[in-house]
């Protein structure tokens, strides 16, 4: 009983350590996609997942910096994305989201090449209840999957996280 005690203790105080530390490399399925993640940054508690994204289909992951304001989720969604479908869906997602996010502009929409994949590239600002937000949305397909990235920053917040936000963006690798 006592070792079963000292077990789970310490499964306790690694889940706690886990929680703090930054968020250096991110991987998701057995190491399969990673990225790094910018100094200072820490994975979100799902409670905290919870209160920054309300939706139900809110993402499954979340780093972010000391404040939450400047965040990356990211997550893999049961949607197939066919690698010669990524400029179609591009434009449907863009069509879709100038349609439901209050104040959206356009900074720009287009298909880049990562990790020797194509992805979706969308970037925007758009209207919260209480601030401006500034969004970089990448998505590509991963076995029969949608991989999805939200780069994500109040507008005030951008600027002073802008290059480490795309350096992560730039990091990311897959292998399947």
């Amino acid at each position: 009983m006592r070792k079963i005690n000292l077990v789970l203790a310490c499964i306790l105080a690694l889940g706690l350590i886990c929680a703090t530390v930054s968020a250096e490399q991110v991987s998701l399925e057995n190491g399969k996609i990673t990225f790094d993640g910018p100094e200072g940054f820490s994975q979100l508690s799902d409670e905290m997942i919870a209160l920054k994204y309300p939706s139900t289909r809110r993402p499954r992951y979340v780093i972010a910096n000391e404040t939450g304001a400047t965040s990356i989720a990211y997550d893999l969604k049961p949607h197939r994305v066919p690698e010669n479908k990524i400029e179609e869906m591009k434009d449907a997602f863009s069509q879709v989201f100038s349609r439901v996010v209050p104040g959206i502009k356009w900074i720009e929409k287009k298909v880049i090449e990562l990790s020797g994949k194509k992805w979706g590239y969308l970037e925007m600002t758009s209207n919260a209840i209480d601030t401006d937000i500034h969004n970089i949305v990448i998505f590509t397909g991963y076995k029969d999957q949608m991989l999805i990235f939200n780069f994500n920053s109040t507008k005030e917040q951008f600027s002073s996280y802008d290059a480490e936000l795309r350096k992560s963006l730039n990091s990311i690798q897959v292998t399947e």
